[in-house]
């Protein structure tokens, strides 16, 4: 009985929902036979009116006469329930047909209350945690008057050398698809309608981390098979978890732009995939498209409407052609219907239609914004997104008492601690990490406070990462700080160097060649280390750095990555031993740049290395492996795992296989292990990866205990691309391998026959 309960749940559940998408397809066809060719085209432009969610040299003009005119179906930039008010009552109230705005912006990783960096939220391995941080950053953007959020971004990154790689999940399109579709669900709930609910936009559609050189909208080029195996799972995943959006790329796939690419926009992402909601241009995408060579503005926006594109981000290139190309038979009328309908439906969803206001409430807007849960989850987050890459002598976690002399560019600089891509934030709420500590100690022990050095001391440098000024002023020559610091040092019992990247070193447009300290800091840090007092080393960075030095010469290294509105209280948990860390990196960090792109998951080579033979795959002056591999992270305590044991080693048909390994927890203190899954598939149709993440499990063990952790694999996680880009296993002997990181692992085998 209840089996069939369920069924007929199920049942009633899809009945109402075409139920109510006859209603919304009747609604809109309705509203789209009174709107004229203007009108229609009008809703397919998304304008911003300037500020600080800028990211190029065009700014929409006039939008105020554009939306009385009925020509913006959207705003980006603009935020504040009282300001969103306005500019909506202008549209309702003044245009002709009173079609409502839909009202969008960049909240990245939280809007008003900023949580760390993605890169780092994706070090937590934490799923519930990841999918609560887009709900927190739902209640409050919806509370501001946004619905629709520029975000997740699930771009595949295997080169740190690219900024943006802070803003995504790293290099794994498992754990890339997990994230996705938590953060997907976090934004969106289940009902859009909601007015605590935003509308998720995925991007950037499609492969845009793959930039060649690391450099920020640069050529991709790759074959299909590589983009389906490894890139494009986690925009499929985050499609199928219902995202309402998607944004194109700036750069080629197959020698069109993503932008232009109807392979992609069309016969990929809708009719493989399914995908049933907009698609929005990145920041003038439609009209760059003319310095890819592919012809003037009106060729460029037939060439975007055709391939699938509903809305032109800030170009104004639909506005501008697309009558002009309809009348010439460019495009066709069909096409531009099309792309109005889906943002029309867009805003049904929205329940924009209903009440073009619901996300304009002051009293939410009071309640919601930089509330005191968001801001101690803001804390949890940080300090579970924290890596410890090093800890020798047991020098973390410190004592309260004592001295500790406390240097560097980001101990004590509020604006720093937020990272990249925070639009609503104030850099004035932060908690810096001197604070953080001071609070952690009390009256029980002493900081000596150096700033210790610049973020560089090259100006060419600053004023590329500064472009418009703001740079960070220092009244002091470089010797003068060095000094300062080495004079705290000597009287400390510890140091803690608080060193890394400004927040404008990292993110869109900020490539490096080198991603090491900048020269000026690792010579503080040398100096520092040339005291004899033990030196921890807290990093905050948008990305992987090389650390070769400073791991071979200090005790203790902590990635701190950009942690947000509570990184300084954050830092000092974990510092302190408040919270024992257990983040695990979710990228490769090389040794060398050298090494770069340099990632865990790489096909095997017909000559690996041999130390011993010249002619095998390997540099002759750096170590093929990297620094700290991917899923690595260090704890305050230790865990000790068994043997892998097997349910079966010969398996015929859909399995499934159970694997299993004991872990126990070595150590003294109560702590947290992400405990991965990782399988091979030696002998295939095509070159397979030597390994690659198929599952893990975050559990936590008291100090003694002992827990069995249980894979169940079926022939779906077995599962690849091959050369005809068709979804199947095929018979074989595969590796299991189970571990701390996909390094240290340990090791079974199993022979799976269809």
């Amino acid at each position: 009985m209840k089996r069939y309960g369920w069924l007929g749940l199920l049942l009633l559940a899809a009945l109402q929902a075409g139920a109510q998408d006859a209603r919304m397809n009747a609604f809109v066809s309705s509203l789209m036979n009174k709107m004229t060719v203007d009108e229609k085209i009008g809703q397919l432009n998304l304008v911003t009116p300037g500020g600080p969610a800028v990211t190029g040299a065009v700014v929409s003009t006039n939008v105020e006469e554009k939306i009385r005119k009925g020509e913006a179906g959207g705003i980006f930039g603009l935020w504040g329930e009282d300001k969103v008010r306005k500019v909506q009552e202008i549209a309702v109230n003044e245009s002709r047909l009173k079609i409502p705005l839909i009202f969008g912006l960049d909240v990245i990783h939280g809007h008003r209350t900023i949580f760390p960096i993605p890169l780092a939220v994706s070090c937590t391995w934490d799923m519930a945690m990841i999918e609560r941080s887009a709900r927190m950053a739902a209640l409050e953007a919806t509370a501001d008057g946004l619905n629709w959020t520029f975000s997740p971004m699930v771009d595949i990154a295997r080169d740190p050398r690219w900024g943006r790689i802070a803003e995504g999940g790293g290099e794994d399109p498992y754990l890339g698809a997990q994230i996705a579709r938590a953060m997907v669900r976090g934004y969106q709930g289940d009902n859009l309608a909601d007015p605590t609910t935003l509308m998720a936009c995925v991007k950037h559609f499609a492969l845009y981390g793959a930039g060649e050189a690391g450099r920020d909208y640069n050529t991709v080029d790759m074959s299909r098979l590589q983009m389906y195996q490894d890139y494009l799972p986690p925009y499929k995943a985050a499609v199928e978890a219902g995202a309402g959006s998607v944004m194109t790329s700036f750069n080629i796939v197959d020698g069109l732009p993503a932008t232009g690419n109807r392979w992609l926009m069309t016969d990929l992402l809708r009719t493989q995939w399914g995908f049933r909601g907009m698609v929005v241009t990145d920041y003038t995408a439609v009209k760059e498209m003319t310095m890819h060579g592919l012809g003037d503005l009106q060729a460029v926006s037939a060439l975007a409407l055709k391939a699938g594109v509903d809305m032109d981000m800030v170009s104004e290139g639909f506005l501008a052609t697309l009558k002009q190309s309809l009348a010439q038979g460019k495009v066709t009328q069909k096409e531009i219907d099309l792309a109005c309908r889906r943002i029309l439906e867009a805003k049904y969803k929205l329940g924009l239609f209903d009440d073009p206001y619901r996300y304009c409430n002051a009293e939410r807007a009071r309640r919601e914004l930089l509330s005191a849960d968001k801001r101690q989850f803001a804390r949890e987050l940080a300090a579970r997104s924290a890596v410890l890459l090093k800890n020798d002598n047991q020098t973390l976690p410190l004592k309260p008492g004592g001295t500790v002399a406390l240097i560097g560019p980001m101990a004590d600089n509020r604006a720093e601690m937020f990272g990249t891509w925070t639009i609503g934030g104030d850099p004035n709420h932060p908690v810096t990490v001197r604070e953080g500590i001071a609070k952690a100690i009390g009256d029980q022990g002493k900081i000596l406070y150096a700033k210790g050095a610049n973020f560089t001391d090259d100006p060419e440098f600053l004023r590329r990462a500064f472009p418009w000024g703001g740079a960070p002023e220092e009244s002091r020559s470089p010797g003068e700080l060095l000094e300062e610091a080495l004079t705290a040092a000597r009287r400390s019992d510890v140091v803690v160097a608080v060193l890394g990247e400004s927040s404008n070193m990292s993110g869109e447009a900020a490539s490096r060649t080198r991603i090491g300290l900048p020269e000026n800091q690792l010579k503080l840090l040398q100096a520092l280390h040339a005291t004899g007092k033990p030196v921890v080393l807290v990093i905050f960075s948008g990305r992987p750095l090389t650390l070769t030095w400073e791991q071979e010469h200090l005790p203790a290294i902590l990635m701190g990555w950009f942690g947000g509105i509570e990184a300084g209280n954050a830092i000092a948990d974990v510092l302190y031993g408040a919270y024992n860390p257990a983040g695990k990196l979710s990228t490769t960090f090389p040794r060398s740049v050298g090494q770069i792109p340099l990632y865990y998951n790489h096909k095997p080579t017909g000559r690996p290395l041999n130390p011993n033979d010249k002619f095998t795959t390997k540099y002759l002056d750096e170590s093929n492996e990297p620094l700290y591999p991917f899923g690595y992270g260090l704890s305050y305590t230790s865990f000790a795992y068994s043997d892998i044991r097997l349910s079966s080693t010969q398996l015929k048909g859909a399995g499934p296989l159970t694997a299993s390994v004991t872990v126990t927890n070595t150590g003294k203190l109560a702590g947290e292990e992400v405990v991965q899954l990782y399988l091979s598939d030696p002998a295939a149709s095509v070159s397979r990866a030597v390994k690659e993440l198929k599952g893990f499990q975050k559990i936590m063990l008291a100090p003694g205990e002992s827990r069995e952790v249980q894979f169940s694999i079926t022939p779906e996680q077995l599962k690849f691309y091959n050369s005809a880009l068709q979804y199947d296993w095929e018979s074989g002997e595969f590796g299991i391998q189970i571990g701390g990181n996909s390094r240290d692992v340990k090791q079974a085998k199993v022979v799976w026959t269809k």
